[in-house]
């Protein structure tokens, strides 16, 4: 039987925009289909922008392996593609002597996941670097950067395009099945209601990727994970940024802390902090800034009152709840649930921005597995 098309993507934030190009460039045809109005309006752009070096994670977890091999091919395409980025560097400071303590099994942790250049720094060594920085002792990373996600994601979709793939928007997934011909039949509700076939289909729906499996019939259901939503504000500094890298403090279990990032243009945005919610919700609470202070005040006690403004605020499409500890990311493909063409992406948080050429590699690795 004939498809109508053979790859459909569903979302169009950067790690389906990295999986079409790959898909194209291995010369599938492909259609990538965005229930908003454009490229990368949910996760993709709510966030730090930050090109990780892959420090934190578990040994051997995708997380580790993908955000190392991420961050070499991302820096070498954002070279070729004349993409804005910058290799700042990251210092992770502690504020006492029991945080310092701890430094070293984020080195060791960072050596074990193949991230061979970090270095320590004596709270001198590092106000020599940052005069405005207080801390007891810090983590050199100079790997860490930063990165213009859009002008990556507008790259992604060129390549993807330039190979002969489709971006439809305005267009929402509602349901679909597995047909006995071994295709899958896809509804689709927007300006114009459609029905169509494929030979595969990506799940790259982010937020939405465990609804969207739920509403694909076929699979198992007890493979798709519950999602959970992680908001994360951000709030920018009035003024100049007293920083010229990024600071971060010590990892707590839901995140990286707030941290300090500084942008392409210079500007420094503070965050994300940790707000667990039941829903889709990118509100922001300026009553949250009272926290930000204190979290602050404690590596750059000089910030002025008053100096964070409201910025903006993401989510973290996680699969695990606040009580429990950090998942891995989640690329199950046939292997997994054993549907031919089939290939989910869950819980691809930070440092997803960083792998996604990495993902997108694997994802057709799943998606061709026996």
């Amino acid at each position: 039987m004939t498809a109508d098309i053979d790859c459909v993507v569903l979302g169009a934030g950067v790690v389906g925009l990295a999986v079409a190009r790959e898909l194209a460039l291995a010369g599938r045809d492909v259609m990538i289909i965005e229930k908003t109005e454009a490229i990368g309006t949910g996760t993709s752009s709510r966030n730090s922008e930050v090109i990780h070096a892959g420090i934190y994670y578990p040994q051997g977890s995708l997380k580790a392996r993908l955000c190392v091999s991420g961050k070499h091919r991302l820096y070498a395409y954002c070279e070729e593609r004349g993409i804005a980025f910058k290799r700042l560097g990251k210092l992770i400071v502690a504020a006492t002597p029991e945080q310092s303590a701890r430094l070293g099994a984020i080195a060791e942790q960072a050596r074990l996941n193949g991230v061979d250049d970090l270095y320590a720094l004596t709270a001198q060594e590092a106000r020599e670097l940052e005069p405005a920085l207080v801390c007891d002792a810090a983590l050199m990373s100079p790997s860490t950067g930063i990165v213009d996600s859009h002008g990556l994601m507008l790259a992604l979709q060129g390549d993807a395009e330039n190979q002969g793939a489709q971006c439809v928007f305005h267009t929402e997934f509602v349901q679909g099945r597995v047909l006995d011909s071994g295709l899958f039949e896809l509804s689709f509700d927007g300006a114009e209601p459609m029905t169509l076939t494929a030979h595969c289909v990506i799940n790259a729906a982010g937020l939405s990727a465990p609804a969207v499996a739920r509403a694909l019939k076929g699979q198992p259901e007890h493979l798709i994970p519950q999602a959970y939503y992680c908001k994360g504000s951000y709030f920018t500094l009035s003024g100049r940024s007293p920083f010229t890298r990024l600071i971060y403090p010590m990892p707590n279990h839901a995140g990286l802390g707030v941290h300090v990032t500084v942008d392409l243009g210079g500007q420094a945005k503070f965050g994300p902090d940790t707000e667990w919610i039941g829903s889709e919700d990118y509100t922001l609470d300026p009553r949250r800034a009272d926290v930000f202070y204190d979290a602050v005040r404690s590596y750059w006690p000089a910030l002025p009152d008053g100096a964070l403004n409201p910025g903006y605020t993401g989510i973290r499409p996680k699969i695990v709840g606040p009580d429990q500890a950090a998942a891995d990311f989640v690329i199950a493909g046939p292997a997994t649930h054993g549907v031919p063409g089939l290939v989910n992406l869950f819980g691809i948080e930070s440092p997803g921005l960083t792998a996604c050429l990495a993902v997108a590699q694997e994802t057709l690795k799943e998606l061709n597995a026996a």
